[in-house]
């Protein structure tokens, strides 16, 4: 299986609902255009202001799918509150490394670990449950519009 993105998610206001989008803008040193994040009115904008860390954040649909079976939930990706749900590769190992998705270029920067907002609206067992698998946080360094369905390429 290659791997590829299988979800794009956003929000224009914090808190609210992310919904799948068919395609997104990522813009180098910003964001993906659109999100709440981009426009610096994230939950945690304030702390993150002029971070890389808070460009993109990604998350594998294996994760999502283990972490369900496992705790007998139902969680969507989109609970998760990540812009961009992959299949086929280890986002852990990005740490670091310079990755594309579609067109653009990325910096894996950190991983996005669960935290006690993300297990209020979520699920309190995100917290425990998904320590080293809730995704990863990337710099755009490149720009491009991606669409459901665009590589990851190491």
């Amino acid at each position: 299986m290659r791997a590829q993105v299988v979800e794009i998610l956003s929000t224009s206001a914090p808190g609210a609902p992310l919904t799948a989008c068919a395609q997104a803008l990522l813009e180098a040193g910003r964001g993906l255009v659109g999100d709440r994040y981009h426009a610096g009115a994230g939950t945690f904008s304030a702390r993150l202001a002029g971070k890389p860390d808070a460009e993109l954040t990604l998350i594998e649909a294996e994760a999502i799918e283990r972490f369900n079976q496992r705790e007998g939930l139902s969680l969507s990706a989109a609970d998760f509150r990540r812009n961009i749900v992959t299949r086929g590769v280890g986002l852990n190992e990005l740490v670091g490394v310079e990755f594309r998705v579609g067109g653009a270029l990325l910096r894996g920067l950190r991983l996005c670990e669960p935290c006690a907002h993300l297990a209020r609206v979520a699920n309190p067992k995100v917290l425990p449950g998904m320590v080293h698998s809730a995704g990863l946080r990337a710099q755009i360094l490149v720009g491009a519009a991606i669409r459901p369905g665009d590589p990851v390429v190491i």
